[in-house]
């Protein structure tokens, strides 16, 4: 029997010679990331357990992008602790107002195929799409790596799902997500490795992909997983001799395997206020919007915007009707400046925050009140994410998002395509 990719990349990091589903292993951990929400008490715990030295100052990187631009006065007393144990420690990669920690710790080539990451944060599944291990954990976890470099893990069983054909104009890797989601519900994965696999997502940019194992832990997912090929090696700045072997095997075992065929999706949204709560745009047609945000690790990359952008262009938003939008990291922002994106998203009406987690996480720059409804991009579409629990939070595709402010009711966006 072969193995998945997931217990490879585990088996060649652990040196075993077989591993399987339920083995409890120790890990050696090649990158961590800590952002700025919770770096105060990784700290804190990191004190308390007696360490006074981090194992290696060159594979923790520090980002903050929760609380930028600071929204109260607390705020800054996280990023000062931070500054000071990172000074203390000799750490060098610190990012301040750079960008969404997922964006650039592969954006920036921190994790590359093959590696096994931890970060303070669940949407570390992120990472997978590169082909590595990579999967959120607690602050008391990530201090013990902090001391030590290593922690323990229980070999997960892998789900496969394979999707093959072309999608449809006006369809996009998030409403793939949304579809598996709906399909296996918000528990469907928990403690699994989801690897994602067949023609369609082969043919889906690094970027889309990121989409997919971004929101594996949606259904639960201890990681999101997807075998690196060229498109990966050249967007992780590597050459793939090293890592042919970093695919699953014919004859590998998986728990379960899902079937999609790719012509057959279509506009998706989450409605409030769980992302496991799926239905079609179009039996969502005509129900009233508030705001829109495109951003967060899930879709503010490069090619969100453009998809924006080409709906928006030469267009206006909706009177009352409100659009947010957050770059992932700087280096999109100014490359959005450049090709004119940002220039057709403001004559549109958007307004466009600093690259951080702003809305997404209900920080500055958009909160919702009583009663709004917004339309988003990001991950999680939870009871007070954005603002107000009396408010209410779809998430759907940035074209979705684009048409849906356009008309300030939610809205096919095939109808743009066609």
């Amino acid at each position: 029997m072969g193995y998945t990719l997931t217990e490879k990349i585990l088996m060649k990091n652990t040196g075993e010679n077989h591993l399987k589903p339920g083995n409890i292993i120790t890990v050696n951990v090649d990158k961590v990331m800590v952002h700025d929400l919770f770096a105060p008490f990784v700290i804190g715990k990191f004190r308390e357990m007696g360490f006074e030295k981090v194992w290696d100052p060159e594979k923790i990187v520090f980002v903050f992008d929760h609380l930028v631009p600071t929204s109260f006065i607390e705020d800054f007393r996280h990023h000062k602790i931070t500054e000071s144990f990172v000074e203390e420690q000799c750490i060098r990669t610190i990012h301040r107002s750079d960008g969404v920690c997922h964006q650039l710790m592969a954006e920036l080539q921190y994790v590359v195929p093959g590696q096994v990451a931890f970060g303070t944060d669940s949407h570390t599944t992120t990472y997978g799409a590169v082909g590595a291990f990579a999967t959120g954990i607690g602050y008391t976890e990530m201090a013990a790596i902090f001391g030590t470099g290593e922690l323990w893990i229980k070999v997960p069983p892998t789900i496969k799902f394979n999707i093959d054909g072309n999608l449809p104009k006006g369809v996009f890797s998030k409403d793939i997500i949304l579809r598996i989601i709906g399909d296996i519900g918000a528990d469907g994965a928990t403690y699994k490795a989801m690897e994602f696999g067949g023609t369609t997502v082969e043919g889906l940019s690094v970027s889309s992909r990121m989409t997919l194992s971004n929101m594996a832990v949606e259904a639960g997912a201890k990681v999101g997983i997807i075998e690196p090929d060229e498109k990966t090696f050249k967007f992780s700045g590597l050459g793939d001799d090293d890592y042919r072997d970093l695919r699953s095997d014919p004859d590998a075992c998986y728990e379960k395997v899902f079937e999609y065929d790719a012509s057959k999706f279509k506009p998706l949204v989450a409605c409030p206020s769980s992302v496991d709560n799926i239905t079609g745009v179009e039996e969502m047609e005509g129900a009233k919007i508030d705001q829109g945000f495109i951003g967060s690790c899930t879709n503010g990359r490069l090619e969100d915007l453009e998809i924006a952008a080409s709906i928006l262009k030469g267009r206006k938003i909706a009177q009352y009707t409100k659009l947010v939008v957050t770059p992932a990291s700087r280096s999109i922002y100014a490359e959005a400046v450049k090709k004119g994106i940002i220039g057709i998203l403001v004559e549109a009406g958007a307004i466009v925050n600093p690259p951080a987690c702003g809305l997404c996480c209900g920080r500055s720059g958009g909160i919702v009140s009583d009663g709004e409804r917004v339309i988003a991009t990001n991950n999680r579409n939870f009871l007070g994410r954005m603002g107000s629990p009396k408010s209410e939070v779809f998430l759907a595709s940035p074209a979705t998002v684009a048409v849906s402010v356009l008309e300030g009711k939610i809205v096919d966006p095939r109808y743009y395509f066609s």
